[in-house]
């Protein structure tokens, strides 16, 4: 039983996401929750492309009738990715995260999130070696300026209009620290999932479906609260998280980092007027990466290594003393054209092929 774990482990790590192991074995123990013997084994033999049963069945040396309901089955669960097109079933590994852990929202048990934050740095340190990453950091709305080089896809009124289908999900990360008893009263509906995606929560129950203007009006409640606005990293989003620096199991480890400005993917960074400057640490309070600070006159100064270009600071200040410039063309950062184009990026930095 422990040997089918191992493998499954080891195919996880093997996707973009990563899944490294450690000495306490924690990775195994989180699996050994989500998985029975059957699922684990049955899920090495899926790979990150839709599927049919006949070629799984193939891979996996059984009757193709023998697995469909444990693949099914497994789809329900958020464990594998089941896709149904013209009457035609296609399955295809998920990985941990982004992936496995976020569908798991309806799923959660005290001994699971133990275990997930026992083993989230672990993650998150593998994950901070690459260049590409799985979530980008475009700015809020209200601090976007006409001096900025923007584009299309980093402006998040564009994002969400563009989208055929949005679907609002429960945030995991506020959830399970709801759960433990360390809820930071921020909302908890504030995943946008966008197309294919939103029909595929929709399927398993999870969040429900709202209309454009209704995600803009969560984005902008979810500014308001200090949330930072986190598409997924391509041209073509399939979804944005509004994320806190307290649960956001990404944003929070980011933050320990002595310069997140190095791992996050933005284009853009905050400064300050100093003539303009009262000194009222609005912009410190909201900022999520202690990247605003008071000099000893009493001034905001950014510290460019600590910030990500979110532009929560622009929001709060009354007196228009900090705004968003653009990074340095050698800094900037260009997302690619799909999700899986960033997917394959982020395998190549990770020498997968």
């Amino acid at each position: 039983m422990e040997n089918v774990y191992k493998k499954l482990a080891r195919h996880l790590d093997n996707t973009p996401g990563g899944f490294p192991p450690t000495k306490s074995g924690v990775e195994l123990r989180i699996l050994k929750q989500l998985f029975t013997p059957e699922q684990a084994g049955l899920a090495c033999c899926l790979v990150m492309m839709p599927e049919p049963v006949e070629t799984i069945a193939q891979r996996a040396e059984k009757p193709a009738e023998e697995i469909v309901p444990f693949l099914k089955e497994m789809g329900q669960k958020g464990l594998i990715l089941h896709i149904r097109r013209n009457d035609t079933d296609t399955f295809m590994l998920l990985q941990f995260v982004v992936g496995i852990w976020e569908h798991q929202v309806n799923r959660l048990t005290k001994q699971l999130i133990k275990d997930f934050n026992e083993y989230v740095p672990h993650l998150m340190k593998a994950q901070e070696k690459h260049k590409t990453q799985q979530l980008r950091v475009v700015p809020v709305e209200k601090s976007v300026n006409t001096q900025l080089h923007i584009m299309d896809h980093e402006h998040l009124e564009n994002l969400v209009k563009s989208q055929s289908k949005i679907l609002v999900a429960p945030c995991i990360c506020r959830r399970e620290h709801t759960m433990a008893g360390k809820t930071c009263g921020k909302m908890e509906e504030a995943c946008l999932i966008f197309g294919g995606g939103a029909y595929i929560y929709e399927s398993r129950g999870i969040g429900r479906t709202i209309t454009a203007d209704e995600a803009m009006e969560i984005i902008r409640k979810g500014a308001a609260q200090g949330l930072v606005a986190q598409p997924s990293n391509s041209v073509k989003p399939m979804n944005i998280c509004l994320c806190c620096d307290c649960c956001c199991q990404i944003l929070s480890n980011i933050k320990k980092n002595q310069a997140p400005a190095r791992i996050v993917n933005s284009n853009f960074q905050a400064c300050v007027d100093t003539d303009q400057c009262t000194g009222c640490r609005a912009c410190e309070e909201i900022c999520p990466m202690d990247a605003v600070t008071m000099d000893q006159a009493g001034i905001a100064q950014v510290n460019q290594q600590r910030c990500i270009g979110c532009g929560l600071c622009v929001t709060v200040c009354e007196f228009e003393a900090i705004f968003l410039t653009d990074k340095k063309d050698l800094e900037r950062w260009e997302p690619p054209q799909t999700l899986v184009d960033t997917y394959m990026k982020i395998a190549k930095e990770k020498g997968l092929f």
